[in-house]
């Protein structure tokens, strides 16, 4: 949905002396941001705090950047846009110090930088919150924070109380429902990347790069980090804004810059463009985002789940899959979506309840069973859960069928490299060579090696679990419409996802669930926004009747 087609009531914000006092700016409601919409921001005229000119940056074989230029405005949110692999992050770590450019300038408040380290790019006023967190698991939030900064008493000793207290401080900026002396460790991943937006109030900033910050936050606790922005901004400090969602991107932003294959594109005021025009600068074309039609022939029940439970989890959960269906799994991060996949793949035990997979009932004691019996699970991590980063594609690509490419406890490489091939063809994986390692690929091509590990099983029921989390918009497309096309062809398949535009686009029929009960279950082309809004957030009065399953 276009931001600018929707209408919400606004709040004005007081800015500072870059003539900032004229934007007003959006409360941040649930109802905004479920529907996705607000008023674009006007530039902001005043010289910029930050520019990168002509930046140049290469690697052994590859040129990542080639003139870049870029440049941020005190209290303005410059957004950063282009596929994965198009040199976004690698520019950012440039200006942070993690890398060094083979040419160009960085210029901070009118003086020319050479950032060493991160460490000296913090000290300079340039904080980047990584899209990878880096946080230590055995240690507290508090000392997670303050890493490397550390208030001291006399004798080199960390004064303990000033921790605490400045702790209490951020925390309470952020409005975290965490404590300063949790372990880092026990927190829902959403919640370590609040601790991460922290580090950077610990600074005093110039510049904030934000590097997909959203990607494992609730809706609850978007709105909080908007709200840190628009602080930010208030205060005069510049927001460099990477993301692949475009609500987002339309919804903070002042201007839009793009890179394409290590290259500048442009840059455009937010208010002055649209999605269309930013994808075609992102991809050279236009994007039809629906070019594969739902599925619409359905064969017989493939998955039936009757009132799955698991203690304190999730509770009798009850729906089903058919063969060629897509059936879309929607809710709030913590419903219990995921839970419930890794129930059906034999991850946790249930309680209550069964499964029933091609009308046997089946008790998977591991996910190896699972996978036996013809069950995939694509999962919502790709990097912890989906791959191995130091390896290359080829033996990544052949994880889950390792029987089918060895003989006696030895691999055919002949036959992994075919397995390889057939899928980096069919799902148009760019990497150099099998050999790359994984990790060094970007989101959406690592995001194709985990569907393709996993459709070489050659499964009865796919599982997807946010399939196109962090993927650049050429990417997601490419991945819908593979969904789709899986489909067709006889899958059942089951898409859990946060977000609305995919399980609408994607799915014939939609389970919503809320605080891990099934709430209602819609058509996926006659439903609502605001009716998904209702179940996914225990607002509905009575559920609606239920889809034609038959």
């Amino acid at each position: 949905m276009n931001p600018s087609q929707e209408n919400h009531s606004q709040d004005s914000h007081s800015q500072d002396s870059h003539s900032q006092d004229s934007h007003s700016q959006d409360s941040h409601s649930q109802d905004n941001l479920a529907h996705g919409g607000a008023q674009k921001r006007q530039p902001i005229d005043a010289q910029p705090v930050l520019q990168l000119k002509g930046i140049t940056k290469r690697f052994p074989g590859v040129v990542a950047l080639n003139n870049v230029d870029f440049d941020v405005r005190p209290g303005e949110v410059h957004a950063l846009l282009g596929e994965n692999g198009a040199g976004k992050s690698t520019l950012m770590k440039v200006l942070a110090g993690k890398h060094q450019a083979n040419e160009g300038k960085i210029i901070l408040g009118g003086e020319e930088m050479a950032f060493e380290n991160p460490k000296h790019a913090k000290r300079a006023g340039v904080v980047l919150i990584h899209q990878e967190q880096s946080l230590v698991s055995e240690m507290t939030v508090a000392e997670n924070i303050f890493l490397g900064s550390l208030p001291k008493k006399p004798g080199n000793r960390v004064d303990w109380r000033k921790l605490r207290e400045d702790t209490e401080k951020i925390l309470a900026t952020l409005k975290c429902g965490f404590q300063h002396d949790d372990l880092v460790g026990s927190l829902s991943i959403a919640k370590k990347q609040m601790v991460e937006i922290g580090r950077a109030l610990v600074f005093t900033p110039r510049v904030v790069v934000f590097d997909e910050p959203t990607a494992s936050l609730t809706d609850h606790e978007k709105p909080v980090l908007y709200d840190v922005i628009d602080s930010l901004c208030q205060q005069g400090v510049g927001i460099v804004y990477i993301s692949h969602r475009m609500d987002e991107i339309f919804h903070l932003s002042h201007r839009i810059s793009v890179l394409r294959d290590g290259e500048y594109t442009g840059t455009v005021n937010t208010a002055d463009t649209n999605e269309d025009e930013v994808t075609r600068m992102m991809i050279g074309r236009s994007l039809e985002l629906d070019h594969a039609s739902k599925p619409g022939e359905f064969g017989e029940t493939m998955l039936e789940v009757r009132n799955l439970s698991v203690k304190r989890v999730f509770e009798d959960v009850s729906f089903n899959v058919r063969k060629g269906e897509i059936v879309g799994m929607y809710g709030l991060v913590g419903a219990g979506r995921s839970e419930v996949a890794e129930t059906i793949f034999g991850l946790r035990t249930p309680s209550a309840g069964e499964v029933v997979l091609d009308g046997e009932v089946v008790q998977f004691r591991s996910a190896h069973d699972a996978v036996v019996s013809g069950v995939a699970l694509v999962p919502e991590d790709r990097k912890d859960q989906g791959l191995i980063l130091g390896m290359n594609c080829r033996d990544n690509m052949t994880l889950a069928s390792l029987s089918g490419v060895s003989s006696m406890g030895f691999m055919k490489s002949g036959e992994e490299r075919a397995v390889y091939d057939k899928y980096h063809q069919a799902m148009k994986i760019k990497t150099p060579s099998w050999r790359q390692k994984v990790g060094n690929l970007s989101g959406g091509n690592q995001q194709k090696i985990v569907i393709g590990k996993w459709l070489n099983t050659h499964p009865k029921l796919l599982i997807l679990d946010e399939p196109t989390r962090g993927i650049d918009v050429g990417s997601k497309s490419e991945i819908h419409t593979l969904v789709k096309d899986l489909a067709k062809s006889g899958y059942a398949v089951l898409v859990i996802s946060s977000e609305m535009p995919e399980v609408l686009g994607l799915s014939n029929r939609i389970i919503a669930m809320y605080d891990g009960r099934v709430t209602a279950e819609f058509d996926g082309d006659s439903v609502s926004e605001d009716e998904l809004v209702q179940a996914i957030t225990g607002m509905a009065g009575s559920s609606p009747p239920k889809a034609q399953a038959g």
